[in-house]
């Protein structure tokens, strides 16, 4: 079986400054020490180097900007690429803080070979600005130590990947410090002269979980993985080096965000119709916009928009350190009409989507209605104005066997003072109202007046005439 392991080399590193506008030199500390664990390429330019004592890191690079280490944070960060990583192989399994291990062997078939597999991989890695070393192993602890290395090895075939594993140092080999320190002693350098050892050997000269260390690493022993299922929700978080005071500093990360959530839609297949974004603020609670569209929507350009508008409506309460995009519900995704066998042809409704999607985030979401049938047979009750917030909800066609209605619906009915010179329809009779206390028992006409109009009016019960509405 082949395994296929990624290790970010520096995972919180690259996550802060893909959310960054500019380039100066990035450093990660550790708690406490106050030592330098990872340097971007900028910084190591400068000649910061991992390892280093922060105050002499200053000393080369004054405009030195500085995260501290945070697993938790880098935790989550490592499942987010486990979630795009998802969409090229299925049995994933986390090791924090940097690691991700996947199954090959089931998927070498969809790609043809490995070599397709990384070279699509590593395109994926380049456009997310990720740095990440991609071997294979015959087992999960071989193609992990060898990632951890640094070593580039990305093939199928069993006797080249042992080869690797047989040369690599005992340095990197996972040993803890005392089992190293005897295997050395021996005069040991390699994995591949610990491999010629007899088990009983090693069993008696180290420890029992020492064989059974090796022994998962040959793959003669089971070493079962847990799989990760990917949620069943969109969220990606960017943090920053430091503290953004004004909302355009925002839209960058907005960007790289909503195109992940595009390309995260498209391999569902699904649409969304409302977005959350929560701005996390120092030392303050966050603040929370959450922006709807009319209809369901995908792109990415059009969600910027939208959040653009909001931004501009809603000052910053206070700089903000994180930024954080969320999306629960998916609707299902139609299909267009009139499309070809690409589908390429443009869906007529998305415009007027964009258009009052923008309208709400500009004026608010109460501020646009749309007439909706109602449950009345009386006339001037038969349609109700409601928000567009509501949602459309579908009433069905009107069946074709009901009477003609009017266009132009009078506020009040008004008397008809003049004689129709010829009636152009049967009389139609409306009842109700019974049960609210406003009954009308009415006959509906169309009738053409002396003026050439085309009116619609009615008979009460009380042997009077109204006109209730023109027809066009």
């Amino acid at each position: 079986m082949t395994w296929l392991y990624l290790h970010f080399r520096h995972l919180l590193l690259d996550h802060i400054a893909r959310s960054r506008h500019d380039t100066g030199p990035l450093a990660v500390l550790s708690h406490g020490t106050r030592q330098v664990l990872q340097a971007c390429p900028r910084a190591r330019e400068l000649g910061v180097q991992p390892g280093m004592a922060l105050k002499t890191a200053l000393n080369l690079a004054p405009e030195l900007v500085m995260v501290h280490a945070d697993d938790a944070r880098q935790g989550e960060i490592l499942e987010q690429q486990a979630h795009w990583l998802y969409r090229y192989m299925d049995r994933i399994t986390l090791h924090p803080p940097d690691g991700l291990l996947a199954e090959a062997a089931s998927v070498q078939r969809l790609y043809g070979d490995l070599e397709t597999l990384r070279q699509q991989l590593q395109q994926a890695l380049d456009e997310r600005r990720l740095n990440a070393t991609l071997t294979t192993g015959t087992t999960p602890l071989s193609a992990r130590l060898l990632a951890r290395a640094g070593v580039q090895c990305c093939t199928g075939e069993a006797s080249h990947m042992l080869d690797q594993l047989k040369a690599l140092p005992l340095a990197h080999a996972g040993f803890d410090e005392r089992t190293l320190q005897r295997l050395t002693r021996l005069g040991l350098t390699t994995l591949g002269q610990v491999f010629r050892l007899p088990a009983p050997e090693l069993a008696r000269r180290l420890a029992p979980e020492t064989l059974a260390y090796v022994q998962r690493l040959q793959g003669q022993r089971p070493d079962p993985q847990t799989s990760w299922q990917p949620p069943h929700h969109f969220q990606q978080r960017a943090d920053f080096a430091l503290p953004v005071e004004k909302a355009q500093g925002l839209l960058f990360a907005l960007q790289r965000m909503l195109s992940e959530l595009e390309s995260d839609l498209q391999w569902r297949q699904q649409d969304a119709d409302s977005l959350l974004l929560i701005l996390h603020h120092y030392r303050r609670e966050p603040s929370r916009l959450r922006v709807r569209t009319t209809g369901p929507e995908h792109r990415a350009d059009a969600f910027l928009s939208l959040l653009r508008i909001r931004l501009e409506q809603h000052p910053l309460q206070a700089p903000v350190e994180t930024l954080e995009l969320k999306v629960t519900r998916f609707l299902d995704r139609r299909t267009a009409p009139h499309t070809d066998l690409l589908g390429e042809a443009t869906d007529p409704g998305e415009a007027w989507h964009t258009l009052v999607s923008r309208l709400q985030a500009r004026l608010g979401e109460q501020a646009l209605s749309h007439l909706a049938p109602a449950a009345d047979h009386r006339p001037e009750r038969a349609w109700s104005a409601r928000s567009l917030a509501t949602g459309h909800q579908g009433y069905g066609r009107a069946s074709a066997h009901l009477p003609l209605r009017p266009l132009w619906l009078l506020p009040h009915p008004l008397p008809l003072d003049t004689t129709p010179e010829a009636w152009l329809s049967s009389p139609e009779r409306i009842s109700g109202g019974w049960w609210d206390g406003a009954r009308v028992m009415r006959d509906y006409y169309i009738a053409r007046l002396a003026s050439g109009q085309l009116a619609w009016v009615y008979r009460d019960n009380q042997q009077s005439w109204f006109v209730h509405g023109w027809f066009g």
